[in-house]
């Protein structure tokens, strides 16, 4: 898989990982970490209807700690291919 590929549940997978976060954000604190934006997420939960509300669930009353940084693990994936590219 390349470092631009990522996988993407079925409608199946997406509703019960949308099932798992609801019972979850309702008793606990949920932490998560993501290299795309929001506004990119409909890429992965291609539904778009449960996309919104998966984003609506998870930043109602959140802590949003954006980095900025780049992913260390796609820079050194890309560097090592183009060593060997070269």
């Amino acid at each position: 898989m390349s470092p631009t590929q990522h996988v993407k549940p079925d409608r199946h997978g997406a509703e019960l990982l949308f099932q798992i976060f609801t019972e979850r954000e309702e008793r606990h604190a949920i932490a998560i970490a993501s290299n795309r934006p929001f506004t990119e997420w409909d890429q992965t939960l291609t539904d778009k209807r449960l996309c919104q509300a998966f984003v609506d669930r998870l930043t109602f009353e959140a802590h949003i700690i954006e980095t900025g940084t780049q992913s260390f693990r796609l820079a050194s994936t890309t560097a090592k291919r183009k060593a060997v590219a070269t």
